[in-house]
């Protein structure tokens, strides 16, 4: 039976290496993403010239070895980041509805370019928090426009596996910027850390030259007999596409296209210009979408599980987590959260098919008891001075954001809304997730002091896992 076949056939049979390429090229983006939330993470201390080996005066070259910053300082400079996430998530969702997937992406990745050129040259607090600005921009559009492409490419049956690569790629990043950060935290080194995103992004902007506009897009917007061929040269050219081309519900055959023709792409990252033949399709802007009776419940639905996945804690473990646990292990604080940043790569990587089997909703759910439970377990280790404890509340909270609220929240839009309200309804919801995590990168650390440190601050986690649950489930 076809649901008896093991997972890496259906693969090997499924993924040819230009969709492998596609995926790898246009996921460089949410791996953006998770670098830079976490760039920031473990040279902190050096950074802010709180490191004893560093002076404030001191200069490597051109550039100042640290930035003196007080607490307060280095929240806004880490929180302006989902500032500009925000208004990247909101530009986003129209952008690649009006003019396609792949120029919102190439566009994106410029910003990646120059916000970490600024985040690297920077001399002083304006300038490292406009760089990081400038790099939200990217970021928020990436985590919106990436997952709608990765559905709208990815084979039918496969959609859940294949929508986790975005969360697999921020967890990639976000290992990469501590394994950096590990390393590199010293003298005025913190800057090739940053450097780093920078070169990735001009990496990217090669790779979407070789990248095709999405075939869904395209047979909605552009010429569906153009869109049949991309799709074609996607799936191999052995590879029976008349099932996907009929899902889309536009006639794909309307020039009485030969077998052969279709078979001959364009070239790979060509832009078609507007054909008037096409199918008209209305597209849906934020505003009319949550008008609309009929898209609402999606939109709340997904905007509730998008706040879950920030509300949770997530980032104060990926931002924070350094200089939280340093009072309970100095010595072992860094290590732990790159060993920490690696397994949340693996039980993501492992549990891919899991919401194509159990379901997104159980997935979710199973995520948030376990956060839940580990931040009340992590507040009593903080509180009461347990190292192993903190170390494995610590393990397993990752772990079990990894199972669900991590992969699903960005894979939902595409399925509960149709064509002309996927933006809209992607960017409601990561307007919402972007929002969520400025409060947590922006009052983690201030309601933490305020409640007299020691992992209090897990308990409000605990409390927003109860709430955010219950009205999921």
């Amino acid at each position: 039976m076809a649901n008896d076949e093991p997972l890496y056939k259906s693969l090997i049979r499924d993924t040819t290496a230009y969709f492998a390429y596609i995926l790898i090229a246009t996921t460089l983006g949410p791996f953006q993403f998770g670098f830079h939330l976490a760039e920031l993470n473990a040279p902190q201390d050096v950074l802010t010239c709180k490191s004893s080996i560093l002076r404030q005066s001191s200069h490597v070259g051109s550039f100042p070895a640290c930035i003196p910053m007080n607490t307060t300082q280095f929240s806004v400079v880490t929180s302006i980041f989902t500032l500009g996430g925000f208004i990247g998530a909101l530009i986003a969702g129209p952008s690649c509805n009006r003019y396609g997937r792949l120029l919102t992406m190439r566009a994106k990745t410029l910003s990646f370019v120059l916000g970490s050129a600024l985040e690297t040259l920077t001399t002083n607090i304006p300038m490292l928090c406009f760089g990081r600005l400038i790099s939200g921009l990217g970021c928020g559009a990436a985590i919106v426009v990436v997952p709608i492409y990765i559905a709208e490419v990815a084979p039918p049956k496969k959609k859940g596996l294949f929508g986790a690569f975005t969360q697999i790629s921020i967890n990639l990043g976000i290992l990469v910027a501590q394994l950096l950060g590990y390393f590199l935290s010293k003298g005025n080194l913190w800057r090739i850390i940053l450097a780093v995103a920078g070169v990735i992004g001009l990496i990217q902007l090669s790779a979407l030259f070789l990248v095709p506009e999405s075939p869904k897009w395209l047979a909605e917007h552009r010429s569906p007999q153009t869109a049949r061929q991309v799709l074609q040269r996607i799936r191999g050219h052995k590879a029976n596409v008349d099932a996907e081309v009929k899902a889309w519900n536009i006639d794909a055959s309307a020039d009485d296209i030969s077998e052969e023709e279709a078979l001959l792409a364009a070239p790979p990252g060509s832009h078609p210009a507007p054909n008037p033949k096409a199918a008209a399709t209305s597209t849906i802007g934020i505003w009319e979408a949550l008008a609309r009776p009929t898209y609402r419940p999606a939109i709340i639905a997904v905007i509730a599980v998008m706040l879950a996945q920030q509300l949770t804690g997530i980032n104060s473990i990926i931002m924070y987590s350094v200089s939280l646990l340093s009072a309970l292990l100095p010595t072992t604080a860094s290590l732990l959260i790159v060993f920490v940043s690696a397994l949340n790569v693996v039980v993501t990587t492992l549990c891919a098919p899991l919401s194509d089997r159990i379901g997104r909703k159980t997935c979710i759910l199973i995520s948030i008891v376990g956060i839940g439970t580990c931040s009340v377990l992590l507040a009593l280790a903080l509180n009461f001075s347990i190292k192993p404890l903190a170390a494995a509340a610590t393990l397993i909270f990752v772990a079990s954001y990894a199972v669900g609220l991590g992969p699903v929240p960005f894979i939902l839009a595409n399925e509960l809304v149709g064509p002309e309200a996927v933006g809209a309804t992607q960017s409601c919801g990561l307007a919402a997730n972007w929002i969520a995590n400025f409060l947590v990168s922006q009052f983690f650390p201030i309601v933490d002091q305020a409640l007299g440190g020691r992992g209090k601050v897990y308990g409000v986690f605990a409390g927003f896992a109860v709430v955010l649950g219950g009205f999921i489930a």
